[in-house]
């Protein structure tokens, strides 16, 4: 398709010219697909899934199972069963760490993480450690925030069962070779995951191709609902793994003193399904589809060059990360001199413009750049250059509002 920024801008109720919305790695607006899905489903099709007999409760349990597949067919995996639902990626890599890494992890054992890692997939890993007895090792990033294959490959030593690290940074926006990783780590008798949360929205994102493990994004950062996220795992792994709540619609049957679990995927999804958050990503995916990943990549690394540009030629400004746009995807951090970030958030803020400030949920990261927090600006497809340069602006005045003589 031809990309018409305005077109698409109108289908985002809350998206418009009077403030510049740049915090989607946080949280992506929704469209109105999004919303009409989650409408329709409690107007049309809203019962109990899985468990009734009826119309109403199977059409329930078809929108829930369509979004499974929807999302299998999004990245790839070989089937629907691949695909488990939870809240957020958070909670995908929670359980994962604990069901396989607390099963198949003992003592000798290390877990290796990135320090560019979020609290999400670190805090998990801090828990496996400490009660199993491993090691949690980190692979710093170089001076431009990457790490290299040559960096991934040192860093495999032999004690290493498990790694779990990000695709694209939600600090820096560098892009980690994940496929060469997944390979590495294979070589080595390891087990991979990947967060995907700040890659699925933006970039082609193939489990088939990457051969990861696992792999997690959450909905709301791909313009659908909070509340609503996915685990990829290879079939022999999820059917070895124990369940990770337990409760109704997870079973097989049930005695005073025991009870068999149901099949993957369903074994892992215990309780009342999220039908509603999984019909709101079916959209979300098909809104995505529609206009076409490669195209939101295309549009987004032209606004990051824009911005990148510009932010850097205002005085007293650091970019954290690559001295080169191609390597941010959409992610712009950085500090003012003199200034503290929540001051930036502020004062921007006042300005209409819409920034994240503070430690980004990735404390050793801040620690390693050598920075206690920092403000970031993260863009979507929808923003436009006009929006940028009205973050622009702000930020070059802000040391002026702050007192300072330029």
């Amino acid at each position: 398709m031809s990309f018409d920024v305005n077109a698409i801008r109108k289908d985002f109720p809350l998206i418009n010219d009077e403030v510049a919305y740049l915090d989607n790695a946080a949280t992506t607006q929704k469209p109105e697909c999004v919303i009409k899905a989650i409408s329709d489903y409690y107007r049309t099709s809203n019962a109990n899934p899985m468990r009734g007999l009826y119309k109403l409760s199977v059409a329930a349990t078809d929108a829930y199972e369509n979004a499974r597949s929807k999302v299998a067919t999004f990245i790839n995996a070989a089937d629907p069963s691949n695909i488990v639902f939870t809240r957020n990626a958070t909670e995908s890599i929670n359980l994962v760490a604990e069901t396989y890494a607390m099963a198949n992890l003992g003592e000798g054992d290390s877990i290796l993480i990135s320090i560019a890692e979020h609290h999400s997939n670190l805090l998990p890993w801090q828990k496996v450690a400490a009660a199993k007895g491993c090691k949690l090792k980190y692979i710093d990033t170089d001076e431009n925030g990457k790490i290299t294959v040559d960096a991934f490959k040192a860093a495999m030593t032999p004690d290493i069962k498990f790694v779990s690290i990000n695709q694209i940074s939600n600090v820096l926006g560098t892009l980690n070779p994940v496929k060469e990783f997944s390979k590495i780590a294979h070589d080595n008798g390891a087990k991979i995951l990947i967060d995907a949360s700040q890659s699925v929205p933006h970039i082609k994102v193939d489990v088939a191709d990457i051969d990861c493990d696992f792999l997690v994004f959450s909905g709301h950062k791909i313009y659908a609902p909070m509340g609503i996220g996915a685990l990829y795992g290879k079939k022999e792994l999820l059917e070895a793994m124990p369940p990770f709540l337990r409760g109704g619609e997870m079973i097989d049957y049930v005695t005073r003193d025991s009870a068999t679990f149901t099949e993957v995927p369903h074994k892992f999804e215990a309780g009342t399904v999220n039908v509603e958050g999984a019909a709101g990503l079916t959209a979300a995916l098909d809104y995505v589809d529609s206009i076409g990943i490669d195209e939101i990549a295309k549009r987004e690394e032209y606004l990051t060059k824009i911005a990148f540009e510009k932010l850097s030629s205002v005085p007293h400004v650091k970019i954290l990360g690559s001295s080169d746009y191609i390597d941010h995807h959409g992610i712009l951090t950085f500090v003012i001199e003199g200034v503290h970030p929540h001051d930036i958030a502020y004062i921007m803020d006042s300005d209409d413009v819409c920034v994240r400030a503070g430690h980004h949920c990735a404390q050793p990261l801040m620690k390693h750049l050598g920075v206690m927090s920092t403000t970031r600006a993260s863009i979507s497809f929808y923003n436009t250059e006009d929006e940028i340069d009205r973050f622009v602006r702000s930020v070059a005045g802000i040391r002026s509002k702050m007192g300072y003589a330029e």
